[in-house]
């Protein structure tokens, strides 16, 4: 199991380019799922320009090309990516090339083992899985039975809240994507160390030195 910092893109990135510069990283994974096609260029070229030299595992956006993963395969050396099931964002360009990469995220739908089989495995999501054994128990068992069966090639760690929020459509949702405490991961500890694939990023909007923080106390706490 190697858990990386991520930056994220739902939120301003250029505070985490400033940490990462401080702190000289040259790995993180990143997310790119909050920019379009000429913002995602803008963050590369950023990115260029700091001490990163790899980024291991990318979240693909449902309209990015082709030549969008070829950039990152050459210049980052990216290994995994993660794309959302078809039902919930749908490609808008043929990705296939680069099908034994990509990853099917567990995220709202039930995942669809047909779906998976399209593609290199399962992005298993912790806090998503968790927020539906805690909220939908049916989903919960439904997506465990087929996370058993397919490989799993990366994953996203994010915070389990201790009490549920209401989140933008006005659902019941435990998981969330800012930290408060470190003891917010602490359900990891339920799941089996074999869920864990060498590629897990930090789905956090908190600074990269929080989220540090919690790949130590993760890492301390298994």
């Amino acid at each position: 199991m190697t858990i990386y910092p991520t930056i994220t893109t739902l939120v301003d990135y250029n505070d985490k380019l400033k940490e990462i510069d401080t702190l000289k990283l040259k790995t993180v994974c990143v997310f790119l799922t909050g920019l379009n096609y000429k913002e995602r260029k803008e963050l590369l070229n950023k990115i260029q320009k700091t001490p990163i030299k790899e980024i291991p595992f990318v979240h693909l956006r449902s309209d990015m090309k082709l030549e969008e993963i070829e950039f990152l395969i050459k210049n980052f050396n990216t290994k995994v990516f993660n794309i959302h099931t078809e039902k919930e964002h749908p490609l808008e360009h043929d990705l296939s090339k680069y099908k034994n990469l990509i990853y099917i995220e567990n995220v709202y739908c039930t995942l669809d083992e047909k779906e998976i089989q399209n593609w290199a495995g399962i992005c298993l999501d912790f806090s998503h899985l968790e927020n539906d054994r805690l909220l939908r128990p049916d989903v919960f068992e439904k997506n465990m039975e087929i996370i058993k069966k397919n490989k799993i090639g990366c994953n996203h760690i994010s915070a389990i809240k201790k009490h549920y929020h209401l989140n933008e459509i006005n659902v019941k949702r435990f998981d969330d994507h800012f930290g408060d405490s470190l003891e917010e991961f602490d359900y990891l500890k339920k799941y089996n160390k074999n869920l864990f694939s060498d590629y897990c990023a930090i789905e956090l909007n908190n600074s990269i030195h929080f989220q540090l923080k919690v790949i130590d106390y993760i890492k301390n706490d298994n």
